[in-house]
């Protein structure tokens, strides 16, 4: 997926666990965890906002975009003259 996420990163350097994160954001260790590993398919704003508030960061310091790797193509197209 193009969105990375880095709570892990801010996590770090907010030197606080994912139990705690996930209780003062009001939400599951299991749907912090999704969102954590990547495997969530979207957030709401709301739990953004409530994500930044807590580890007083912005939204780009816990998502950013990675272009995805282009699938090797064995056939090479040409141009004839």
């Amino acid at each position: 997926m193009p969105i990375a996420v880095d709570i892990d990163v801010m996590l770090a350097r907010r030197k606080m666990s994912v139990g705690e994160l996930a209780e003062r954001v009001g939400i599951t260790p299991a749907n912090l965890a999704v969102l954590k590993n990547g495997r969530a398919k979207a957030v709401r704003f709301s739990t953004l906002a409530a994500l930044c508030e807590v580890l007083e960061c912005q939204p780009g310091d816990l998502l950013r975009w990675e272009p995805e790797e282009a699938p090797a193509n064995d056939s090479a197209i040409r141009l004839s003259d």
